[in-house]
This record gives C-alpha cells, sequence and structure tokens, in this order.
C-alpha cells in the first residue's frame, strides 16, 4: 500500500478536506468475509483475466478479456448460474433501476446497488457477502461503477462525497466532501464513476453548472489536484508541444455584468477516464459547453470554448496539463464525445501506434495519439453553414471516415415505407414540406426563412439546411442528427485484439435545436427511437459491420468482447445478447426481466468462466416504459438455475415507447366531441398566448384516443371558437410517417377524417413543427367464448437438455371465426406473466378459422407450470369490412 504524503496536507490546505468518522455507516455483513485485495491486472492496454477489476475491464477501458472458456461453438450451453435481487439484500429498500457496470476482484463482484449503496457478492454462488447502504448523509441515486485498490472499494454518495469502504468488510474508512487547494467548489460529484490507480482516486463531477476532475489520495481521501472543463479566467496551459495559451481566451471577453462563460458553467465531465500506466497519464473527456445564456444560445461566449468537446491528457498524479483535443468547436447542439476513452496499441500504416479512440455523439470516431494528442487516421477541417447571431466557427473536425450518418433522410410519406429509414426526419421539419405526393420538398418559404438574413453557406452547399450534424440554430427548431441523445452517447466502446475491431453501440434519435429547448434539444416528438451496434477496423476507421438491432443502444449498454471473438451485449427490452464480434450476428438471446443499462463482464473462478450483467434499467431514451428492477444475473456453462416461474428466463419486460410520446394525458374523443383544436395551448384559454401556439402541447388534446370508425374534426379555430383571440394563422395537420392526411387550415376552417384502422397517427403543424399531436385509435376485444383450441391441451415447455437454450418445438391454436368474418392481422399471444404479447411465428387463415404457430422458446419464460389460461387475440374484418378485434381464452396445462 502506498504511503501518503503527509506535505501535501499543506500544499493542499487542511480547510479543503472535509472528513467523517470512521465507519460511521456500517456495512451489514451478510457471509464470509472477502480476503482484501489490490486489484490484480490493472494494465492500460491488456486484456483481463480472471478479474475485471475496473469498470472498463481494464485502465484502458477496453472491455476485452483473454478467457477463452465459452466458445462459439459451446454458447448454447451458457445459462444462468444464479441471479440476485440486490435490493432485497439487507438493509432492504424498493428501489430500481441503476447504471452501473460491475467490477469483480478475486472472485468477488462490486457493485452499485439501485438505491446508490455498495454491494459485494460472491461470483460463484451469489451469495451477498457485505452491502453499504443508506448512510446517514444519503446516497447518489445514478451511479455509473466503483473502483477498487489497496484493499478499498471507492463509491460515490450524497452531499458531493467520495467514499473508501473496506473491501473485506464494506465498512466505511473515509468519506470527504472534494474542494480545490484554494477552496474551490469542485461541483457536484455523485454520478461518474470513480477510478482507482497507484493511490490515486479520481472522481468525476457532473450535472452542475460547473465541474472539475478531481484527484484523491486514495489512503484518506485527501485533494491532490482537479481540472475545470471551463478555465479560470488568465489561466495559462503549456502543451508537450512547447506551446502556452489562455484557455479562457476562447470563451470570448468577460461580460458587461461581470459574467466569465467558462466559469459560470463550463463544461463537465460526463463519463470516467481511462490511465496510461506507461505514458504516467489520466486520459478524460469534458462535455457541452453548457452557459451564457443555455447549452443552445452561443450568443455571449464567442470562441472555441476550451475545455468544452475536449479529450485531456494530465499527469496521472500531479494534474499538470500534457495535451489536448478539441472535437467539436464553439458547441450549441449538446454533441459532445463522453463516452470512457479507450486506448490500444495498434498498427497503422505498418506502423505501432499508441492511441486512445474518442467520439460519441456526433458518430465521429477519432483516432488520436494518447503520447501526444494529435491525430493518428485523417481528420480534415469541413466549412459548415454559421449564424452571425451564435458566432458559429466557420469549420468542424471532420474524420475520413464515418459511422453515422451525417444527414436525416427526408423520405415519402407513404403506408408502404413505415417505419422506414432509421435516420428519416419528421415532416415539416427545416421547411421539408408534404406535397401532393407525399415527398418531403423544401419550402424557401416556410419559418425557416426568418433565419436566413444570419446564415452563411460554405461554397457547393444546396443552400439551405438539410438536418445535417453540425447544422446552425437559433431561436427556431432545426432538426439535424444525430442528437444530445443519439450517436454513441455515454455507453462504452469495447477494442477486441483478437479482431482489432472497435465496436460502437450507437442510438438513432435526430432532434430539433433552438434555445430555450428543454434537455439540449427536442428530440422530434412521433419520431422512432431505435439503434444498434457497429463495429470499425480500428486501424482504418472502415465499418466492418453493422446490426441495427432495433433499440437505443446508447445509454448504458456497452459491449464486452473476449478471446474467442464473442460480443456480450445488453439490450434496454431486457436481453442479453450473445453476438460473432467478426461478423455481428446475434448468436445467443436470454431475457433477463428487466431493462440492461450497464456493460456486462466475465471473469473466472475456480477455472469456470462466467458472465455478469446488472439488469436493472433506466429511463432513457423511453422514459417509464421501461421495466426496471434490481437483478444481478450471473451465467456459466451448463447454469442450472431457474426463476419462479421455473424457466430460466425472466418475464419480457413491458412494451417499449419506440416512438418519441408526445405531451399531456390520454383524452377519450367522446369528451371533446372528437375535435383536436391547432396551434393553441389551451381548449379553452381566449388569451393571446394561448393563440397560433408553437408550444409541443400546441394540439389540444395532444393525445386523443378514438375507436376504429370515428370520424375526427380537426380544426384552426377562428373568432367563431375564440372571439377575443383567434389564430390568426393558416396552420396544418400533416399526418406522419402513413400520410393519411396533409391539409392546411385558415383560421375557421375544419377538416374531417374518418379512421378505419387501429393505430397510433402522429400529426404536425407545417407552421412551426413543434406543436405535435397523436390520434390513438383502438380496438376493443370482443370476447369469443370457446373460438380457441390449442392441440394438444397440454403444452410441453421442457428443455431437452435442461438449459433454456434447449426449449424448442411450437404452440399451436385453433381460432374459430364468426361467419363472414376473414382474418386481418395481429395474431398474438397473451401470457399470465408479461405485458407484451407474444407474436406468431405462423398464421394461416381459412374460410372460418385462423391457425396460429408460436415459438415454445417465445411463451417458455411467460407462463407458469400447471393450469394456465391462455389468450389468443387476432384481428380480422366483419362482414361489413370493419376491423375488429376478436379474443379468446382457453386454459392449458404447462409441463416444464
Amino acid at each position: 500500500m502506498r504511503k501518503r504524503l503527509t506535505t501535501r496536507w499543506g500544499a493542499a490546505g487542511i480547510g479543503a478536506l472535509f472528513v467523517l468518522s470512521l465507519a460511521a455507516s456500517p456495512a451489514y455483513g451478510l457471509n464470509m468475509p472477502a480476503e482484501p485485495s489490490t486489484a490484480a491486472g490493472l494494465t492500460g492496454v491488456e486484456p483481463t483475466g480472471a478479474d475485471s477489476p475496473t469498470v472498463g475491464g481494464n485502465l484502458g477501458n477496453q472491455h476485452y478479456s483473454g478467457l477463452s472458456q465459452i466458445t462459439k461453438e459451446n454458447l448454447q450451453q451458457l445459462a444462468p448460474a444464479w441471479r440476485t435481487h440486490l435490493s432485497a439484500v439487507a438493509p432492504a429498500s424498493s428501489n430500481v433501476g441503476q447504471q452501473t457496470t460491475p467490477i469483480v476482484v478475486d472472485g468477488v463482484i462490486y457493485v452499485d446497488t439501485p438505491s446508490g449503496g455498495v454491494i459485494a457478492v460472491d461470483g460463484v454462488t451469489g451469495e451477498a457477502i457485505w452491502k453499504w447502504d443508506k448512510p446517514a448523509y444519503g446516497t447518489s441515486s445514478t451511479r455509473r461503477g466503483v473502483s477498487a485498490g489497496e484493499g478499498r472499494i471507492y463509491t460515490l454518495a450524497g452531499g458531493n462525497r467520495v467514499v473508501a469502504l473496506d473491501q473485506s468488510t464494506g465498512q466505511e474508512l473515509w468519506a470527504v466532501q472534494p474542494k480545490g487547494a484554494n477552496g474551490e467548489d469542485l461541483g457536484r460529484v455523485g454520478k461518474v464513476a470513480t477510478v482507482y490507480y497507484d493511490g490515486v482516486v479520481y472522481a468525476h463531477a457532473a450535472d452542475g453548472d460547473r465541474g472539475a476532475v478531481v484527484a484523491l489520495d486514495a489512503a484518506d481521501g485527501h485533494y491532490l489536484w482537479h481540472f475545470f472543463g471551463g478555465p479560470k479566467r488568465g489561466e495559462l496551459f503549456t502543451g508537450l508541444d512547447g506551446v502556452t495559451f489562455d484557455a479562457s481566451e476562447t470563451w470570448g471577453p468577460v461580460q458587461a455584468d461581470g459574467t466569465d462563460c467558462a466559469e459560470e458553467g463550463g463544461a463537465t465531465s460526463w463519463m470516467h477516464g481511462s490511465v496510461d500506466p506507461e505514458q504516467g497519464y489520466y486520459i478524460m473527456t469534458f462535455g457541452n459547453a453548457r452557459s451564457c445564456t443555455s447549452s443552445q444560445n452561443a450568443s455571449g461566449r464567442p470562441g472555441d470554448n476550451l475545455f468544452s468537446d475536449t479529450l485531456v491528457a494530465v499527469d496521472a498524479k500531479t494534474g499538470a496539463f500534457k495535451w489536448h483535443y478539441q472535437s467539436i468547436h464553439h458547441d450549441v447542439w449538446d454533441m459532445d464525445n463522453v463516452h470512457p476513452p479507450t486506448l490500444a496499441d495498434i498498427e497503422v500504416g505498418g506502423e505501432e501506434r499508441k492511441v486512445v479512440f474518442y467520439g460519441s455523439k456526433s458518430g465521429h470516431q477519432f483516432v488520436v495519439d494518447r503520447t501526444d494528442g494529435k491525430p493518428v487516421l485523417p481528420v480534415t477541417e469541413k466549412p459548415m453553414i454559421t449564424d452571425s447571431r451564435q458566432h458559429n466557427t466557420a469549420t468542424q473536425p471532420w474524420p475520413e471516415t464515418r459511422l453515422l450518418p451525417d444527414c436525416v433522410v427526408w423520405q415519402k410519406l407513404d403506408a408502404d415505407n413505415v417505419p422506414g429509414d432509421p435516420w428519416r426526419g419528421v415532416p415539416n421539419y427545416n421547411g421539408y414540406q408534404a406535397d401532393a405526393e407525399g415527398d418531403l420538398v423544401f419550402n424557401p418559404n416556410s419559418y425557416v426563412s426568418a433565419d436566413e438574413p444570419f446564415l452563411t453557406y460554405p461554397a457547393g452547399s444546396s443552400g439551405h439546411r438539410e438536418g445535417c450534424l453540425y447544422d446552425p440554430q437559433y431561436e427556431l427548431p432545426i432538426l439535424s442528427t444525430t442528437s444530445q441523445n443519439g450517436g454513441g452517447d455515454w455507453s462504452n466502446n469495447s477494442y477486441s485484439h483478437s479482431t482489432n475491431l472497435v465496436y460502437f453501440p450507437y442510438g438513432t434519435n435526430p432532434v430539433a435545436h433552438y434555445d430555450g429547448a428543454a434537455a439540449n434539444g427536442l428530440r422530434a416528438i412521433g419520431q422512432y427511437q431505435t439503434g444498434g451496434i457497429l463495429a470499425y477496423d480500428a486501424s482504418t476507421g472502415e465499418v466492418a459491420w453493422r446490426n441495427h438491432i432495433g433499440t437505443d443502444m446508447s445509454h448504458g449498454q456497452g459491449p464486452l468482447t473476449t478471446a474467442t471473438d464473442l460480443l456480450f451485449v445488453g439490450q434496454i427490452d431486457g436481453r442479453l445478447l450473445g453476438m460473432d464480434a467478426v461478423n455481428g450476428d446475434v448468436l445467443w438471446d436470454f431475457q433477463t426481466g428487466n431493462g440492461i443499462a450497464s456493460a456486462p463482464v466475465t471473469y473466472e473462478v475456480d477455472g469456470e468462466q462466467y458472465v455478469a450483467v446488472l439488469a436493472a434499467g433506466s429511463t432513457n431514451p423511453y422514459g417509464g416504459s421501461v421495466t426496471l428492477g434490481d437483478s444481478l444475473w450471473s451465467f456459466k456453462l451448463g447454469g442450472t438455475y431457474t426463476t419462479e416461474s421455473g424457466s430460466q428466463e425472466g418475464p419480457n419486460t413491458a412494451p417499449l415507447s419506440i416512438r418519441r410520446p408526445v405531451g399531456g394525458t390520454a383524452v377519450e374523443g367522446s369528451t371533446v366531441d372528437n375535435t383536436v383544436l391547432l396551434a393553441r395551448s389551451s381548449r379553452t384559454a381566449d388569451t393571446a398566448a394561448a393563440r397560433d401556439s408553437v408550444s409541443q402541447n400546441g394540439m389540444q388534446p395532444t393525445h386523443l384516443r378514438v375507436p376504429v370508425g370515428t370520424t375526427v374534426t380537426f380544426r384552426n379555430p377562428g373568432a367563431e371558437t375564440f372571439p377575443s383571440f383567434p389564430n390568426l394563422k393558416e396552420h396544418c395537420a400533416t399526418q406522419f410517417f402513413e400520410g393519411e392526411f396533409n391539409v392546411r387550415l385558415q383560421p375557421g376552417q375544419t377538416y374531417e377524417h374518418t379512421f378505419t384502422r387501429a393505430g397510433e397517427y402522429f400529426f404536425n403543424d407545417c407552421t412551426d413543427p413543434r406543436p405535435t399531436g397523436k390520434i390513438e385509435v383502438y380496438l376493443t376485444p370482443k370476447d369469443q367464448s370457446g373460438a380457441v383450441t390449442f392441440t394438444p391441451g397440454k403444452i410441453g415447455l421442457g428443455s431437452g437438455t435442461g438449459l433454456f437454450t434447449g426449449v424448442n418445438g411450437k404452440v399451436t391454436a385453433q381460432f374459430a371465426l364468426p361467419e363472414g368474418y376473414t382474418y386481418d392481422s395481429g395474431a398474438l399471444l397473451v401470457a399470465p406473466l408479461t405485458s407484451t404479447p407474444v407474436q406468431a411465428t405462423n398464421v394461416t387463415a381459412n374460410k372460418n378459422k385462423v391457425i396460429v404457430q408460436f415459438d415454445a422458446a417465445d411463451i417458455d419464460n411467460n407462463v407458469p407450470t400447471g393450469e394456465v389460461s391462455l389468450t389468443v387475440r387476432v384481428d380480422v374484418l366483419n362482414p361489413a369490412g370493419v376491423q375488429e378485434r376478436l379474443s379468446s381464452t382457453a386454459t392449458v396445462t404447462v409441463v416444464k
């Protein structure tokens, strides 16, 4: 154990350290204590072995394991060894949801609990060893990982505290509230994973207005150094090249009222850094500029705004600046590249290079020499459209190869083209309006024309904003890709020594930026929020493969690769996937029962390899539709754990709200005369503030529910509705993406539309695209007693191998239709353990019956054993050609 240098007390200032009493918050011992251990394998670029001692696997955040017992050939034998409900362990709580990635030291897993505490779990049995929770000063609810070193576990807690726990017992050893050497407020530490290396603990402040990366002595938590993303006025930095510069000058002058934008908000570090032991560097990323007046209004902060959107390397011991690389100049889009930097030693052009992979939200990936901060793969300064009010820089760094599309796709509104391209744009944004055929065509006379006097276009530009990366905006919404919630966001990458590929999970979520937009941008309401994972060649940057799985993978769904060319990655719909790291094929699929918002880990105990993942869930970007939980799962070859249902898998999670939802609660159409008022922020307020609304809830109601066959009236309310303050402008109801209707209405005009099929019908306004509404057209299931029968009535869901992968075969049901009815679509099975219906794999429609088949493996984890009621639901057309939904339930016997 490294001895503390007592002279540093004076250098830091005793007042800078706030120490709480030792063992103030006792851990709850639950098993034989683990022996203290230094986290073995703490290297920057070597594969992990039996342990996975950091949240990045190794200090270079490679998330790559040299373990080789689990292979493509035996992957079907991988099954759960155990599951532990972390919140159920004393002191018990009802907390669910967490974003943390576990670490493993000497066969013991250390992980944040859903309540923000820390638990130690035996990696072989799943038994809790100790749990530290509910200290007097509180915990930090959202956590992204702990670190280990010198026999301690380092975590964060309430009141901006960094805490050290005894690795064997969980007893609290010290807790500090870091302050700078001169008493500086370093920001809110509470979320980002801690990092331990060689006697130093690194903590990152995020969420607040201004935050630093701070280094503490691991022995007692006393302050060593800090580094702000927003520099102090007049602060000088000298890099390895010998050049000295004043970073504060890149934020413009101090404002007339004394406000310094760099210090008012600056930039914070949202994810943990990496350590390069060979160079002696700590490498960290800082996010977007967050100040003067908002993140999307840069009128008061001209310049590049260092160190926002910047990769920074400092001396790991002293914090002395070494080099920086800025990926976005003068960010007004919250497009920061903040995923944990990943280190590797690779060959580029026949030369060995020491690199760091950097980039996330933008869909760019910069390959930077970690010895000096210079690009290894080609980067050019690409000319950009600029807005004089925003002080946009004329160019932006642009890698020669791109991972994700540069621009949104303006696809035709057509029922045969749904959902369409993952990067398609919502109509009416950027002036792209539907013509008579449904094609989205740029209209220069639309709302965007107000910006034209302030815009400058580079040579070769189309002369308007197409929805491309870094398109400028000011007060009016401009849609662009990727988004503050898209690209790679904060999920980690993985680098494989075997394939020389970097694995990059991503989300697709185009966003409209404008001054005052909440959450640093409006993810366009009604768009599909999807995602996937890709792999690119580390030495060239070229994409090797892409698997657009369909759910967002940019919010903690970090991949893990192994020496056997397997890739493990979680999904927010609860699935843990085992993929072929060479080509991206899914080879193995396990349903945990709760959303996954963290990276899996692999470790080895007594010659057996395990894979573990925390399935707790997080709300980004699907809100309350995500199934949260508290389950830590571990898998091994031949694992025999079974859940309460008798199956190894958990039940399917609840349906995700894949499309960006409208605001407001659902309103039954019958209560408002099946009428929608366009461009009004209130159905009743006859006020100037309510007329010609451009707010997101500017359709009243925003969410209207009606049964199939209902005629809905769309009204641009004039003086007959609001005598004092009628709407004054033309407004539209543009339905997307099916293109069912697209009408322009003058004040006082109406349009009627009859909805003949169930579904969600989003629409927005061409005058300003922000007001968006949804018509939910539903079918009420009609019970058909005795119509469904299962053949046979005794359903065998057992596995020939004893593992969940051995559940095979089909479950067949026959649904008798009433005379004159025909099958239309939507054959589903409603099972008792999940709210998500099971999709049919095959449907045969005869004259008076429907034969429906389901995969036994899809049903197995959603039903218990014994007598079970199963409901089959089908959508049909009645003799009049009107869509109906029929439902019938039968009791079967399930055997596993």
